[in-house]
């Protein structure tokens, strides 16, 4: 069975997000956009909720036309345009993703839809960004596992990534690495009894 693969960034105390959606903090350099990359290999479709996918929309789609875009976002532009593309949205009626087919988008009956995505034939499944929408998911039991990228810095205040999650749910650690940044990044599965 496919996984969800959760990949976020995370302050030190805890927050996805700056006060105001801020993700100016956020370390990022080759070393972290290979890390981050080598999530092109596992996985074959990414799942978003709605702002993340209009922002990623906005960004990505514009990346063919640039010049001067990098061999890295060629690259991972790429990589979303073979992907499916799985939005998750109460507001939305349709995904234009310059014109592709391989897009699904889920207005309610989250857990339902997405444990048959996870059963169909395929490589693991990247859940990028979307904050309130991992909180969904944690609550729900959707993630298979967890990949941190903790950042050098304490934001004091902002978006945190836990908030409104009230289940507990014990993870097991399976790798760590640190990052000439100062960026540690983590990964655990939950452990499922």
């Amino acid at each position: 069975m496919r996984k969800i693969i959760s990949l976020n960034h995370l302050s030190l105390d805890g927050f996805a997000a700056g006060p105001n959606d801020e993700l100016d903090w956020i370390s990022y350099d080759e070393e972290l956009e290979q890390y981050a990359h080598s999530m092109h290999a596992i996985t074959d479709a990414v799942i978003w909720g709605r702002r993340t996918y209009e922002g990623m929309a906005s960004y990505w789609l514009t990346v063919p036309g640039n010049p001067n875009a990098m061999p890295a976002e060629r690259e991972h532009f790429q990589f979303l345009q073979d992907s499916t593309k799985v939005v998750v949205s109460r507001t939305l009626d349709h995904i234009d993703w310059h014109g592709a087919t391989n897009t699904i988008l889920i207005k309610d009956n989250i857990a339902e839809q997405i444990n048959k995505l996870k059963q169909q034939p395929g490589k693991d499944i990247w859940f990028l960004g979307s904050t309130m929408l991992a909180q969904t998911f944690m609550q729900l039991d959707l993630i298979d596992e967890y990949r941190f990228n903790i950042n050098p810095t304490v934001l004091g205040k902002g978006k945190p990534f836990f908030a409104n999650v009230t289940r507990n749910f014990p993870l097991k650690l399976i790798e760590s690495k640190t990052f000439k940044s100062g960026v540690v990044a983590l990964r655990y599965e939950p452990i499922r009894k």
